[in-house]
Formats: C-alpha cells, structure tokens, sequence
C-alpha cells in the first residue's frame, strides 16, 4: 500500500489525515480554505512530503444515502483542485464522521474561570474535529480495501474520479 491522504472538506477548514504502508490513518493537518490554488499547492506539497498517491475525499451524502448539495460543492471542488494536485479521487461516505471524532475527542476546554470557551478555544477545537473526521474517513477506506467488516458508516460512494 502506498501513502494516501484522507480529507473532510468543509466550508471554512480541510481536515487532513495521513496513512502509511502498513499503518492506520492518523490525524495531520487543517488547512483553512482559501482559494482553489492554495488548497491544491498545500495538498501537492504534502503529497510530496510523504509520497502519497491518492486522495481519499469525505463525500457528505444525506441519511438515505443520496448525494446532497453539499455532495455537490464537494465534487466540484474536488473537479478543480484534482487535476492541480495530480492525484486519482477515491470517494468515501462520511456520514456521521465528524459525530464519531466529537465523540472521541470530546469537548472543547471551558475557559480559564470556568465558562465558555474563548472563540480561539472553539477554533482549534473544530480544527481538531474536522482532523480526527478525516482519519475517520480515511480509515474506513483502508479497512474496505483489506476486506475487512466495518460497523462505521462509511461505504464507498460510486463516482468519477476528479
């Protein structure tokens, strides 16, 4: 197995996970959106950083399994910023991934006297989230290729490539 990068493409941020010949997928990185051309350039710089071959992108689809409107923005997305990275796109279900990472995660630290979160705590904390959503992603990829029965709900999605 070669290198694959996992991402969950939001509105504001990319969560990206990595996984390594004979390794899990791991939380990396989140890239805030910016423009087409940067969010390509980082993840072609990361591609080359670690020798990864393949894209594993979230695809949002809703509880009956059907694309959404945001299955939709995320294909286009992934229509521009594909051919700028020069990686074939395998598409996972990523229904209730960032639900799972909250879980595992939990939630952000109460501020220093106690209360809310300051607004830069709830920041790297979805930063967080969006990371662990997309090793989530990512892992359920690498469990449907060797074979193995996943309880996660993430099957693959059918679709062209970007």
């Amino acid at each position: 197995m070669t290198a694959l990068l996992g991402l969950d493409v939001g509105e504001r941020r990319i969560g990206v996970a990595i996984a390594h010949p004979h390794g899990g997928a791991r939380p990396l990185l989140t890239l805030a959106r910016t423009s087409t051309e940067r969010e390509a350039a980082a993840l072609r710089t990361l591609a080359a950083e670690h020798a990864v071959t393949e894209l594993v992108i979230g695809l949002p689809l809703r509880g009956d399994g059907t694309e959404s409107t945001q299955s939709e923005l995320i294909r286009a997305w992934a229509a521009e910023v594909g051919p700028l990275v020069g990686l074939p796109i395998a598409w996972r279900d990523e229904r209730h991934t960032s639900q799972a990472a909250e879980g595992r995660i939990g939630n952000p630290a109460r501020g220093r006297s106690g209360g809310a979160p300051s607004p830069a705590a709830r920041r790297a904390h979805r930063a967080r989230v969006d990371r662990e959503a997309a090793a989530t992603i990512l892992q359920a990829e690498l469990d449907a290729r060797a074979g193995l029965s996943i309880s996660a709900p993430a099957p693959a999605v059918s679709g062209a490539s970007a």
